[in-house]
């Protein structure tokens, strides 16, 4: 197996100085990617599995951080072995790019907004390969039809911000494959797309892999994604690996308790459970911070958690029973293009186009569908953030199209939204605190601030964070915590309804669990109503009692989630279940064997 090597990490530590403390980001760390292997690294956000990527491409910003220790070994394809810790920046500068690539997790933030994504794909190849202009041209259009971009040469000429996330991660794609690369680095590269543009992207990859018999190392915290891809996994948790092996081995038999947590804590598609699993259920922590095994296994503890078929028959029984608390009519949101010398309206984007639904007291409505398809801009115009073209949105018998302004203050009073990206929604000058006490202010809820902290601080308990941390800013926070707080802001006001706009697809696999038991919890207790919207199927099925399958801005498929599921009518919605990356066994069984076969 020796000649197989590509890159081997050899107790690798890097670690960040900042004001007299030393955090050790990774902690010792040891493996080997193979030719034509992926080993995927996984994790939550805070493991190590980034760093440990920024490592060996030597982008580790210094100060504050160093690498310290270990070494990381590239076996070249003329045989030639080099510690890539030892060669200077300008040697280093060889290898990036050229012999190991990496495309980025957000792919916005790596591409240059103010170059076509032509010319960006250009300047590598010319930088490495010393082609020409006119041929670097001719490669990298090849390049986009061999990621499968619709229309390369329009794509060529475009900016980043013209084309949607899915294309912009292809052109990193095409980017990283332009030299035909031994090691591909792929960090999270597939988090924020939808399950449709997931899956191709990922067959995608094993594609080019299968060409060129390049090593692939997947980051993620989605152990779905891994056991359609990887062959090898290594687990991280803070800084260390806790286990690695096959992708059989740590799915059928996982041996740490915190792999245990990670695989249980995903929702599982073929029962309901009446709450998520998470990490905290399978490990206990000493005072000294080891993690000791509580002996449980995925199997003892899921086994008594699913909801029987007549419970949820009953309940659904009595759900229904009621009068709607929400009726949308014939809702149309449609944005104007203008164009020409004056401006003047050309036409319109139809981002909702003649929807049609209820909403019952209790229950929780999913809206579901790929990026585009109008699900957001339904949830902004019901609280009006977005006005309607035309339609009828009841609530509680009153039309909130034509409420004035006193009446939709009110009404926002009772019918609040939890936005996709925490950070953005909250004001980085104000405490967390302040934060979640000025919507009580606005509406005059409670007689003065005294009574209002101490509201709030029973509100953050409420979503498991410590009041003493009333004074800390948004930046002090991880996103699960972000998240947590813009929950805690919209129960200030006591509402009736939520709308949880994607509020859980930028979190890990563990921390989604968290706030979506927390989410079931406080919709018990408070009697609450959803329409929770994410492009995330299983999520959706996990969450909803009732799912309504959005495309292009129409109703494409409503009904009892499960039943959707099960038995979907569309050939889209079938689309867009069989893209879920389901991680069973039987599938990563038949993946091992296709590819031993290939061999």
């Amino acid at each position: 197996m020796k000649d197989n090597k590509l890159l081997e990490f050899k107790n690798l530590v890097t670690e960040f100085h900042t004001e007299g403390n030393t955090v050790k980001a990774v902690n010792d760390i040891s493996f080997c990617l193979n030719k034509g292997e992926t080993i995927g690294v996984v994790g939550e956000s805070g493991s190590g599995k980034s760093v440990t990527s920024l490592s060996a491409m030597r982008l580790i910003p210094n100060p504050p951080g160093i690498i310290s220790g270990g070494e990381i070994i590239f076996h070249q394809k003329t045989g030639r072995s080099i510690d890539l810790l030892k060669i200077s920046e300008e040697e280093m500068r060889k290898f990036r790019g050229n012999d190991i690539a990496m495309i980025f997790q957000e792919p916005m933030t790596s591409l240059n907004p103010v170059f076509t994504c032509g010319d960006q794909v250009m300047e590598a190849i010319i930088l490495h390969q010393k082609l020409n202009k006119s041929e670097a041209k001719i490669l990298t259009l090849e390049l986009f039809e061999k990621v499968k971009l619709p229309d390369p040469k329009r794509i060529f000429s475009t900016y980043p911000h013209q084309i949607s996330g899915g294309q912009k991660q292809r052109v990193m794609i095409a980017m990283a494959m332009s030299c035909q690369p031994s090691v591909l680095i792929a960090d999270e590269p597939t988090t924020a797309l939808d399950v449709t543009v997931q899956k191709t992207i990922l067959e995608l990859m094993k594609q080019l892999q299968a060409q060129n018999d390049m090593g692939i190392m997947f980051i993620t915290h989605d152990l779905g994604v891994i056991a359609e891809l990887a062959d090898k996994v290594v687990v991280m948790y803070k800084g260390k690996i806790v286990e690695q092996g096959s992708v059989l081995e740590i799915f059928k038999n996982p041996k740490h308790p915190y792999t245990k947590g990670l695989l249980a804590c995903r929702p599982p598609l073929d029962k309901r459970y009446k709450f998520l699993p998470t990490v905290s259920d399978f490990m206990n922590i000493d005072k000294d911070g080891v993690i000791l095994d509580n002996g449980i296994s995925v199997e003892d503890f899921t086994k008594d958690l699913a909801i029987s078929e007549k419970e949820r028959t009953e309940s659904q029984e009595i759900l229904f029973s009621r009068k709607p608390v929400l009726e949308i009519k014939n809702l149309k949101t449609w944005f104007p293009i203008k164009g020409g010398f004056f401006g003047k309206v050309t036409s319109h984007v139809k981002a909702v186009n003649d929807v049609s639904f209820d909403v019952y007291p209790g229950e929780t409505l999913g809206l579901v569908g790929e990026s585009g398809c109008g699900k957001t801009t339904i949830g902004r115009s019901v609280i009006r953030l977005e006005e309607a073209t035309s339609g009828n949105i009841i609530y509680r018998g009153k039309d909130v199209c034509s409420m004035n302004a006193d009446e939709l203050s009110e009404f926002r009073k009772e019918v609040q939204i939890i936005f996709q990206d925490p950070y953005s929604s909250l004001n980085p000058r104000m405490t967390i605190g302040n934060a979640i006490m000025e919507p009580m202010q606005v509406h005059g809820i409670l007689e003065d601030d005294i009574k209002r902290k101490l509201k709030v601080e029973e509100l953050l308990l409420k979503v498991n964070l410590d009041p003493l941390h009333f004074n800390r800013y948004p930046h002090e926070f991880s996103g699960g915590q972000r998240q947590r707080i813009g929950i805690a802001r919209a129960l200030a006001v006591n509402p009736k309804f939520i709308i949880c706009d994607e509020s859980v697809s930028a979190l890990d696999v563990s921390v989604q669990a968290q706030v979506l038991n927390l989410l079931n919890e406080l919709k018990q207790e408070f009697e609450l109503t959803y329409i929770f919207i994410s492009h995330d199927l299983s999520v959706v099925k996990y969450m909803s009692d009732r799912m309504v399958v959005m495309q292009q801005g129409k109703i494409e498929e409503m009904g009892d989630a499960d039943q959707i599921y099960n038995n979907p009518k569309t050939e889209y919605t079938r689309k867009l279940i069989e893209a879920i990356p389901e991680g069973k066994i039987e599938d990563i069984e038949k993946h091992h064997k296709k590819k031993l076969s290939i061999k």
